[in-house]
């Protein structure tokens, strides 16, 4: 794997943990930091693909550093860790098209999955913080689904399912561009806010109509 990371957090037994882990894993941890000024200089120098950030820490908080990523059109994705639940955090990390959102409890169980995702430009958010979200997101219209072509409505029982564009691809046999069009197709059919997230979590919260 050649994905290159950094990770920050302020407490020394999360990010050695979370380092080894994923280090023994064969991902590419190219830097670590303590503080929120540590991370943003080491993305801006190092300019991994993947930011694995404490939503808390000293100087500047994950999603201070996220802000400022977002303002300077920076293209490493942000995964955030946290041990908050609190409903303001959530959206403010939707605003900032942040892409991973775990609970640091289920931390090590969920970071893979979450990576895998957030490799291929799709949100992962830890089943928690999905529950939450989907309450935020529209119930489909009358009629709304019939305006989506049968493999339009294959694809999103499948993100409904949490698979990725690849894994999609796979299934369905048609290239990751093709599956790129139709989600890209579903988004402005379905009228819904063009970040990372939304398609997933209209998808699951109308998984039964699909």
């Amino acid at each position: 794997m050649n994905t290159s990371i950094i990770i920050a957090d302020d407490h020394p037994l999360m990010l050695r943990g979370l380092s080894d882990f994923l280090t023994s894993k064969g991902y590419n941890i190219i830097g670590s930091a303590t503080n929120g000024n540590e991370a943003y200089n080491l993305i801006v120098k190092q300019k991994p693909d993947l930011a694995i950030l404490d939503i808390r820490m000293p100087f500047r908080t994950g999603l201070e550093v996220a802000e400022e990523c977002f303002k300077n059109n920076l293209e490493t994705k942000i995964i955030l860790i946290t041990f908050d639940k609190g409903e303001e955090l959530y959206d403010k990390a939707k605003e900032l098209n942040i892409y991973g959102y775990i609970l640091k409890e289920f931390a090590i169980e969920e970071i893979e999955m979450c990576i895998s995702h957030v490799i291929e430009g799709q949100p992962y958010f830890s089943e928690e913080i999905a529950s939450y979200l989907k309450s935020s997101v529209p119930s489909a219209k009358p009629g709304e689904i019939q305006k989506l072509t049968k493999s339009e409505v294959k694809i999103l029982k499948l993100i409904s399912e949490n698979k990725t564009s690849q894994q999609i691809a796979e299934i369905l046999d048609i290239s990751f561009r093709t599956v790129t069009t139709h989600r890209s197709n579903i988004v402005h059919k379905l009228n819904l806010e063009n970040r990372p997230s939304s398609l997933f979590l209209w998808a699951s919260k109308n998984k039964s109509l699909l």
